[in-house]
């Protein structure tokens, strides 16, 4: 079993910056792909970026140059910096352990002035 716990959401300025992390539960994190995903209101849950156990990276065309994502295995911890954040970014965010079932709690991230 597997628990992930998002933080780091907030309201934030359009081309502002936010970090969001991801702690997990759990000796057995490292073997995982992991990845961020988020829901806008009205909208399907997407997937944003994910990354590998190698730390292979990939992102979503909507948000690459803009977002990167990372992971520190002896923290158990995955992130997702946003950089130059738009309106169109606002949504609950997810961290997630790919071709699992398991996800976060989501946090909400807000761009708006």
């Amino acid at each position: 079993q597997v628990q992930l716990v998002e933080s780091g959401g907030g309201l934030v300025q359009p081309r502002g910056s936010l970090r969001l992390s991801c702690a997990a539960s759990g000796s057995i994190f490292s073997i995982y792909a992991m990845g961020w995903a988020r829901q806008a209101p009205g909208k399907q849950r997407e997937l944003v970026a994910s990354i590998t156990s190698g730390g292979t990276t990939t992102y979503a065309r909507s948000v690459k140059g803009r977002f990167t994502i990372s992971r520190d295995n002896a923290k158990n911890t995955l992130y997702l910096q946003m950089n130059n954040l738009k309106p169109e970014d606002t949504a609950v965010y997810y961290c997630r352990a790919i071709s699992t079932d398991y996800w976060g709690q989501g946090t909400q991230v807000t761009v708006s002035s």
